[in-house]
């Protein structure tokens, strides 16, 4: 929709809506809109009124609605002409109404009348706000959906377009609470609709319960939607306040309710200013009393209110209002029980203390009071004879008085207690003024001389009371009065008090002053325990007084502990060897150091550090001290039970340095020295992961930098990279590395790091470990040396007590053994303790800690390539080496097993090392070959004693070292281990005893390293020299021997891969145990399925086989021979075995033999032998009807192998196998004596792979058979033909050559054929010789097409006609592809032409010359259809020839003028013009034998093909065809009417054809050619007419209007003189000649229906005179009227216009031929009755149908009198006997006198008809009654109701009728009776 269309609408109007002017449709709220489209008004008002009555039963407010909406006023108002103001109190009511209405919207009174108001008033149109706002609240019901559907909201431009119903379903809470929320205005319409409504209803009393649903849809409804908005919530709280505002002065409950409700909302929802939140506070604590069922929901809302927004104040006017409510105690104690009220007290109270105080007159009475009080406490307790119980009770009922009077008026009490004090002198009266004062909690302020320990602590104790009784807090300045007064003798009654939690633990600051005052009575100043400076702290410490200071409760308890501190004198203070209490000691110094750093303030660090440093004595023990702060963080074993963080190291770190910056010199040196731990500590602190830790570690050795001592060295190598150091946690080591570098340049530098390393011994191992970890770099043999006696005694440690071992001495252990490495390798032949030591922790396997690698693993892993190569004695290799494998074999753990195997890998061995402990200790060595075992005999049988006598563990120990060699990569001279693998492979082959169990898993050992030392000496598995490896010591046979002895496939394998690789190095050797290792894969390993087995397969076939061909130069024929055998007898070894191969290996394996092998030379022997194999084997075995299945799957694997080929090699071994198949004989030669000697030459020189010796004949022929259909397939194969397209370019000459192939060998079998014509296995041969055509089919489908041209010409000359019928298929095959030529192709087709016609003009009539000259026409066919239309010229002589062929005076046999035909067909088509000079000499021969229909219909074909030739030749040239068109269309007229079916292609072909002859010619051509023709044809009329009068139909009926009125005279004529057929034949069969008649007339008809009025006028008279003429045959009337029937149908009402004439003489006829009138014959003939029949069902048809499309009152009363006698009187004609009068009657007089009626339309003329027909039932026939009776019933069936004023008079005869001598007609006027009650509705039995 456009803007300006969107515009328009918005400014049009509702009395504009198209629905008001249409009755169609009608809104309507009870009906369907059709159906409310039929309510009249009256109808509509009566419904409204009727609901008005109820709803005033209901609700009698409704009465005022009466006269405005329901009176006949408002019935006949039509308010879209009405004035503004007229319209404006309309709207006022109606709204009013629709708001009184909704409460009862859901009841079905109130839908009546907005039923009444949708109809009259337009409500859904006018008043959509006021509608919607009624029914709104029932949103979710169907009736709402109902009403929404009648709106106008279907623009989404509209207010209420989001309302429009989905599907009819009622509208979703969620949407209407989101565009509330949404649309601020949609929720103002539902706040002013209730403000409305309850205006309105509260003027009615008792109304309340009206508004109850709407009132709850408001606040559901607001409420949800402040839930759910997210954003503008002020936006809605500013829309909603004016309404909240009205709902809080309301006086309905309900409305008040929702208010409340939403006014919880919005606290919960939004925070609102406190002006805003006091305003509506105020109003609703100002409105509470005004309904009292809600005060205790108002309360309510009030808290949520207060509680949710927290103002700070409401003002004093709220609370005045609030006490004015009613039982406000009792309420607000009510919502306490389940609810917080809190916010509500926290205002009242505070007014309500003020509105308390402001009742008191004068301050002075309270001064008074205390004065009073005070003396009377005083003068009660002085008494003497008073009893301490009742003083006691005294002070319980003074006790709240005073804490009253305190907490109220503290300054009053303050003031007279004052000046009592000072008044008081005497000591009993200050004891009971301080029992007096001990009652309130400030009498601490008043400073009072305790002059005894007794009144001191009754002061303390009364405090004490008081703040146990109270629950109140410690006064500060009591407590502080409290620390100073403290004596020894009251220390415990006030440590009891302080220790009290309630009075400490809520202060922390008044818990530190605490603190701070009780200090110093925690220091020990003497060793005398007796001393009270000694008790106080015990007492202190045990008392736990400072349990409750979080800062400063471990100071006290270091304090307090330090007297059990222990002198320790050692460099080192070393947490692991201190006694229990030293530890305990120390932990209890690092807290208090934390604790002094963490807690406390500037002037109390420096106090508390002084104090610090006194505790340890001097300054060399508080960095003995640092030290363990500096370093403790590492320790995993912890030996102190505490954590230093790296926080408190940082912090130690930098107060280090601030003291050892402010150091004397000579302390400085002290502290640098050996004998302190300083730099030692702060060394390894330069390697920590924490920057801040490096970074304060080297500022500290900045300060000792400069100093004179045994590590300044070191220290001034490390200073100047401090900024590397800082960064770079690792640099730290790296310098440490560098340093190491000018050891032996500067001496002292290795002596500081020999005094480095000397540490180790003395100080803590967490210490040790880590200068260890930052000295990791540092690698020589002094270092190792060194540590050397470390990790002995740690060794020691591990042996004795392992559990003793602490963590951090493992990783020592592990880190002193990375030591051993390639620059200290040199020291283990210098020092044999240092190998010693290695190989102990070697073989020590405890694992010391959880996750932690053994000793022995990090000992064993310490053996890397560099380290063993550093190793310059070999002895002591070979000891490393020897321990290792003794390991090995004795070791259980399968992680050392694994580390040594890794070891093993990663070190350079030299074999020779290797081979010393593979020999057997002290026992001779076995022999190398089986050769010289055999001849010493005794030798052996000492070996195999010897090799008894060494047991399992030597081979166990074999086993394990061969295990390890298989991997290994760095070995030296592999070679020197060969001998002694063999001779261990020797040994292992010889028999042993029973429990020295299986030797296959070691024999497959030797073998694989032997094939793993070939790999290495050998990588391109070429030969080796003989200086490295000398042949004979290689023992082929031994392998072999292996293969042969064991049963395991898997030394079977490692054999053959073994073979493999030494066939590449000593081929000789391979070359003469080649048949012994294939067929011994072929019997075993190739029926083996897995992945292993298939490689092992690839790889010795990868492997033995180049040998065996490179062994063949060529150079001799006997070698090349002798090779070709070898692989025949290889291919066949795996042919034989493939059946037990598992299916999915077959196809690998072959390719993969048939690629090692050659292709090119080998393929096609694997085929052949495959051939073989299913002729000589599948066949036997193959089950009963499942060869063709076997060997369809084989031939698919075949083609499987072959595609895996390149297509050269494929088709190279194609041609070998036609070769090969040529030189087989063609049957096996009989046995002879001399069998030998009778074989040819060229079969001796043959590859024997087919021996025919041991094969039979049929086998022989099975085999060609198989070959030759093999190949077919697979030239045919989806997989060839793509591997032929890829390598499109690269195939020609190849295929040419198979080409050439194929055909000689077709040569050969068509020899052969010739040859066995006489035998039985002619048929065979026959066979053969298909498939070997359809071979050579294939062939030529590979073939470039300038190839297949040639050899096509070639094969068109051979002399055998098989041969050149196939050259012809396979040319028809290649023109039926559908291809685009190039030109040069076009130019090769088109020279066969001339040799295709010199096959065509052949004349011998032998049967396969005659197909041949079929076939060759039908090539030319194609050749024509593909080229012809470029190459016109080509084809003339085509045409010529074919033409010839078909001369009548030609003698061919059918087919052959069948193809001449089509040829000519196709020619003749694409020739067009050039085939013109054809033209004489073709139509009169095809014309001619087209005549000869007897011999057309003999063949179907031929039929066809003369069709075609015919419809090409006129679709072609269809302006030349005129001299033969008569003789076209007799033949075309003659071919249709012969016998063939309609659905035949050669009736679809005559179709066309006249079609073609319909459409192509003119009018000028066409129309003389038909009108002779219809002369000839009119002779012989018979099965003619039809087919001949179709085409000229079909012509008129393509015609154009200039075309038909300038033919028409011409057609007039022709037609006019076609219409006299039925008179020029009036003797012959009426129904023949009715069928032909209606031919001719259906054309006439077609040529009227595009005539004029003007036209056709003129033509229809004319042909009306020519019927009645005078002297006309009568016959032309049936033609006539027959005629007028058929024009009638066609131009149906226009037909009226030209039917005037008709009327009379109709009637007259009608009565002509009416035999009960007249008995004259009105034909003269023979047949009158019959001719007589047929007229009167033409004019009786054709009036119905006149009377059927009369819309123009044709039928006028002249007319119908005219005609209503005849026609009735033709009830009674029974001209023609019964049955034809009965047919008559019922199918047409009876329809048309029925239709007579319909178009008379007078009731004056129905009665003389219908009186007319009752006449007849009074006939004495009953045929004629029962017509009658019939005639009255299908009268009334017309009329229907109108026939009631007919009935009167048809009574009677009815009555006549029911009792009617004739059953028939009396059983047929009940049936009508039945039929008239129904049709009339009325019963008429009454009449009966």
């Amino acid at each position: 929709m456009t803007s300006l269309a969107q515009q328009l609408q918005r400014l049009a109007l509702p009395q504009s809506d198209r629905s008001l002017l249409s009755r169609d449709e009608v809104a309507s709220l009870l009906f369907d809109p059709k159906e409310a489209a039929t309510v009249d008004r009256d109808t509509a008002f009566a419904i409204g009124c009727t609901g008005l009555e109820e709803l005033l039963g209901i609700d009698p407010s409704f009465e005022q609605f009466e006269a405005p909406l329901f009176s006949q006023l408002a019935k006949t108002l039509e308010r879209s002409v009405q004035t503004k103001a007229v319209n404006k109190q309309l709207d006022e009511n109606i709204s009013l109404f629709l708001i009184h209405l909704s409460p009862y919207f859901l009841l079905k009174p109130a839908q009546k009348c907005l039923e009444w108001l949708i109809h009259r008033f337009h409500i859904h149109l006018y008043n959509q706000d006021s509608l919607i706002a009624c029914v709104l609240p029932y949103h979710e019901t169907r009736i709402f959906v109902r009403v929404i559907q009648l709106l106008k909201i279907n623009n989404p431009k509209h207010k209420w377009f989001w309302l429009s119903p989905q599907h009819g379903v009622p509208l979703a809470r969620g949407t209407l609470i989101t565009h509330c929320y949404k649309d601020l205005g949609f929720m103002d319409f539902i706040c002013s609709l209730v403000t409305k409504s309850v205006k309105i209803f509260t003027e009615y009393p008792g109304s309340s319960a009206q508004l109850r649903v709407l009132l709850t849809f408001y606040a559901s409804t607001i409420v949800s939607a402040i839930v759910t908005a997210e954003d503008k919530l002020d936006n809605i709280v500013a829309k909603l306040f004016p309404y909240i505002q009205k709902g809080l002065k309301s006086s309905l409950p309900d409305y008040r309710a929702a208010t409340y409700m939403i006014i919880c909302q919005i606290s919960v929802k939004v925070t609102m200013e406190d002006t805003f939140v006091n305003s509506l506070a105020s109003q609703i604590i100002k409105t509470l009393t005004k309904i009292p069922s809600l005060i205790k929901d108002g309360l309510g809302c009030l808290i949520v209110l207060m509680q949710r927004q927290k103002p700070e104040s409401l003002g004093k006017k709220p609370f005045s209002h609030l006490c004015n409510v009613p039982d406000l105690i009792t309420i607000l104690h009510g919502i306490s029980e389940k609810h917080d009220i809190s916010p509500l007290l926290r205002y009242m109270l505070p007014h309500l203390v003020v509105s308390i105080i402001n009742h008191l007159s004068c301050l002075l009475i309270l001064v008074l009071f205390c004065s009073l009080l005070f003396e009377e406490y005083i003068s009660y307790s002085s008494q003497e004879e008073i009893h301490p119980d009742k003083v006691s009770l005294l002070n319980e009922q003074f006790l709240p008085l005073i804490r009253l009077l305190e907490s109220k008026y503290p300054r009053t009490l303050d003031i007279v207690l004052e000046d009592r004090l000072k008044e008081i002198t005497d000591l009993k009266k200050q004891e009971l003024f301080h029992q007096f004062i001990s009652l309130s909690t400030s009498g601490g302020k008043y400073q009072v001389n305790f002059s005894s320990e007794e009144l001191l602590q009754l002061w303390v104790c009364g405090l004490y009371g008081y703040l146990k009784s109270s629950g109140r807090k410690f006064p500060t300045s009591s407590l502080n009065q409290l620390c100073l007064c403290l004596r020894y003798e009251v220390l415990e009654v006030a440590a009891d008090i302080l220790i009290k939690e309630e009075i400490l633990s809520e202060n922390d600051q008044l818990s530190n002053q605490v603190v701070v005052h009780l200090l110093p009575f925690m220091i020990i100043v003497s060793d005398d325990m007796e001393s009270a400076e000694m008790k106080i702290a015990i007492y202190l410490s045990k008392s736990g007084i400072l349990k409750s200071s979080h800062q400063c409760v471990y100071i006290s308890l270091c304090f307090v502990s330090l007297f059990l501190r222990v002198h320790v004198d050692d460099i080192w203070w070393n947490p692991e060897q201190l006694e229990e209490d030293s530890r305990a000691y120390l932990r209890l110094l690092i807290g208090l150091f934390e604790m002094i750093l963490s807690g406390a303030d500037a002037i109390h660090f420096r106090v508390m550090m002084k104090l610090f440093i006194k505790v340890l004595e001097d300054v060399f023990q508080l960095f003995k001290f640092f030290s363990v702060l500096w370093t403790y963080g590492s320790s995993l074993s912890n030996p102190l039970n505490c954590s230093v963080k790296t926080a408190l190291q940082t912090q130690a770190l930098y107060i280090g340095c601030a003291m050892l910056s402010a150091q004397k010199v000579q302390n400085k040196h002290q502290l640098a020295s050996l004998s302190s731990p300083v730099v030692t500590s702060l060394l390894i602190n330069l390697g920590s992961p924490v920057k801040e830790v490096r970074r304060a570690s080297i500022l500290c050795l900045q300060a000792l930098s400069g100093v004179v001592s045994r590590f300044h060295l070191v220290i001034d190598h490390l200073v100047p990279k401090t900024e590397e150091i800082t960064s770079d946690a690792t640099y730290a080591a790296q310098v440490n590395s560098s340093a190491k570098k000018i050891d032996y340049m500067h001496m002292s530098l290795s002596e500081t790091l020999k005094n480095l390393l000397n540490c180790v011994y003395s100080c803590p191992s967490y210490i040790a470990k880590d200068l260890v970890k930052v000295l990791e770099e540092v690698n020589n043999e002094m270092v190792l040396s060194q540590l050397l006696p470390m990790v002995e005694q740690l060794l020691e440690k591990i042996q004795k007590e392992p559990t003793a071992v602490l963590k951090d001495e493992a990783i020592i252990l592990h880190l002193i053994l990375g030591k051993y490495n390639e620059y200290s390798a040199s020291l283990l032949h210098k020092d044999p303790k240092s190998l010693d030591i290695f190989i102990q922790a070697v073989y020590t396997t405890k694992e010391l800690y959880t996750g932690m690698p053994t000793i022995q693993i990090t000992a064993l892993e310490k053996i890397t390539k560099p380290f063993f190569a550093a190793i310059s004695d070999e002895k002591v290799q070979q000891k490393l080496l020897r321990m290792l494998f003794d390991l090995l074999v004795n070791c259980k753990n399968s992680h050392c097993a694994q580390t040594i195997s890794s070891v093993f890998k990663g070190i350079s061995v030299n074999a020779e090392q290797v081979r010393i402990e593979l020999e057997p200790p002290d026992k001779t060595k076995s022999l190398g070959t089986i050769q010289q075992t055999r001849r010493q005999k005794m030798q052996k049988l000492q070996d195999l004693e010897s090799v008894q006598e060494v047991g399992g563990s030597y081979w166990q120990r074999v086993t394990l070292i061969l295990e390890l060699l298989q991997h290994k990569k760095k070995l030296k001279n592999p070679q020197i281990l060969i001998p002694t693998l063999f001779n261990l492979l020797s040994r292992s082959l010889e028999p042993l005893p029973p429990e020295q169990g299986n030797m296959e898993y070691t024999k497959q050992l030797i073998l694989s390293c032997l094939l793993n030392i070939c790999q290495k000496l050998s990588p391109d598995g070429g030969k080796i020299s003989k200086d490295v490896l000398d042949e004979e010591k290689f023992n082929v046979e031994l392998i072999v021997q292996c293969i042969r002895v064991s049963e395991m496939p898997q030394t079977h394998h490692h054999a053959l891969l073994l073979l493999g690789t030494v066939a590449g190095i000593f081929p000789d050797k391979v070359l003469h145990n080649i048949m012994s290792i294939f067929t011994f894969m072929g019997a075993n390993v190739m029926r083996l399925d897995d992945t292993y087995s298939f490689q092992v397969i690839n790889k010795t076939v990868k492997m033995v086989i180049p040998a065996l061909i490179q062994s063949d130069g060529g150079d001799f024929v006997e070698v090349t021979r002798n090779v070709e055998g070898v692989v025949v007898k290889i291919i066949n070894v795996f042919v034989d075995a493939l059946p037990h191969v598992p299916e999915h290996r077959r196809l690998p394996i072959l390719v993969q033999l048939v690629d090692t092998l050659g292709a090119e030379r080998f393929l096609w022997i694997l085929l052949v032998l495959l051939f073989e194999q299913y002729v000589t084997k599948t066949v036997l075995v193959a089950a009963y009807g499942e060869k063709d299945a076997i060997l369809e799957a084989d031939t698919e694997f075949w083609i499987s192998v072959c595609c895996e080929f390149s297509v050269q090699h494929q088709i190279q071994s194609l041609m070998n196998i036609l070769q090969y198949l040529i030189k087989l004989p063609e049957e096996k030669e009989e046995a002879v004596p001399k069998a030998v000697s009778t074989k040819s030459e060229s079969q001796e020189q043959m590859l024997q792979i087919f021996n025919i010796d041991t094969h039979t004949n049929k086998q022989l022929r099975h085999l060609k058979f198989l070959s030759v259909s093999f190949m077919s397939q697979l030239l045919a194969s989806t997989r060839f033909i793509r591997k032929v397209i890829a390598q499109n370019s690269h195939v020609d000459l190849l295929c040419f050559r198979l080409l050439e192939t194929v055909l000689g060998y077709i040569n050969t079998v068509a020899q052969s054929v010739e040859k066995n014509a006489d035998k039985l296995t002619v048929k065979f041969w026959r066979a053969l010789l298909s498939k070997a055509y359809d071979m050579l089919d294939k062939v030529n489908a590979l073939l470039p097409t300038e190839t297949f041209i040639a050899v096509i010409k070639g094969l068109l000359g051979n002399p055998l006609p098989s041969v050149r019928r196939k050259a012809l298929d396979l040319l028809n095959n290649k023109l039926q592809q559908n291809t685009s030529w190039k030109k040069k192709i076009v130019y090769r087709f088109l020279k066969l032409v001339p040799v295709l016609l010199a096959i065509v003009q052949h004349k011998k009539m032998v049967e396969e010359q005659a197909i041949n000259r079929q076939t060759a026409l039908y090539t030319l066919k194609l050749l024509c259809k593909n080229f012809g239309a470029e190459n016109p010229g080509h084809f003339v002589p085509v045409l010529n020839a074919a033409v010839k062929l078909i001369a009548p005076e030609t003698k061919e046999e059918k087919n052959v003028l069948g193809s001449a035909l089509l040829c000519v067909a196709e020619v003749a088509s694409t020739l067009e013009a050039l085939a013109i000079p054809q033209l004489p000499s073709l139509m009169p021969s095809l014309l001619t034998r087209m005549k000869n229909t007897s011999e057309l219909l003999s063949g179907e074909v031929y039929l066809l093909s003369a069709l075609a030739a015919l419809h090409k030749v006129v679709e072609t040239l269809p302006h030349f065809i005129s001299p033969y068109l008569e003789g076209v269309l007799s033949q075309v007229s003659t071919v249709t009417s012969a016998e063939m079916g309609s659905a035949s292609q050669a009736n679809v072909r005559v179709t066309s054809l006249k079609k073609t002859l319909a459409t192509t010619l003119s009018p000028r051509v066409l129309l003389p050619a038909i009108n002779k023709t219809y002369k000839q044809i009119e002779k012989n009329w018979k099965n003619h007419m039809g087919p001949f009068m179709s085409i000229l139909q079909e012509h008129i009926g393509i015609m154009k209007k200039e075309e038909l009125t300038s033919h028409q005279s011409q057609l007039t004529i022709f037609f006019l003189e076609a219409l006299d057929f039925r008179a020029q034949h009036s003797e012959s069969d009426l129904e023949e000649i009715g069928k032909t008649e209606n031919f001719i007339i259906d054309c006439l008809v077609a040529m009227v229906v595009k005539l004029s009025e003007v036209t056709f006028r003129p033509l229809f008279f004319k042909l009306f005179d020519w019927a009645k003429t005078e002297d006309a045959p009568k016959d032309r009337l049936l033609t006539f009227y027959n005629l007028a029937d058929c024009i009638a149908e066609k131009l149906k009402g226009l037909f009226t216009l030209f039917a005037g004439h008709l009327v009379k003489p109709f009637a007259d006829t009608l009565n002509q031929v009416n035999i009960s009138k007249t008995d004259e014959a009105f034909f003269d003939s023979d047949n009158d009755p019959e001719k007589c029949c047929l007229l009167l069902q033409f004019i009786l048809n054709c009036l119905y149908k006149i009377f059927l499309f009369d819309t123009q009152h044709f039928i006028s009363k002249e007319r119908a009198e005219a005609l209503m006698m005849p026609l009735v009187d033709q009830l009674e004609n029974r001209l023609g006997g019964d049955a034809h009068f009965q047919e008559r009657v019922t199918k047409h007089l009876i329809p048309c006198i029925a239709q007579f009626s319909v178009a008379v339309a007078d009731d004056s003329l129905w009665k003389p008809l219908n009186y007319q027909i009752l006449l007849k039932t009074r006939d004495s026939s009953p045929k004629v009654r029962f017509a009658a009776l019939i005639t009255v019933l299908a009268l009334a069936e017309k009329l229907k109701e109108n026939y009631i004023v007919l009935l009167p008079e048809s009574i009677p005869f009815l009555a006549e009728l029911m009792e009617d001598e004739c059953e028939e007609v009396e059983h047929q006027c009940q049936k009508t009776i039945q039929q008239l009650e129904a049709i009339l509705g009325e019963p008429l039995q009454s009449y009966f």
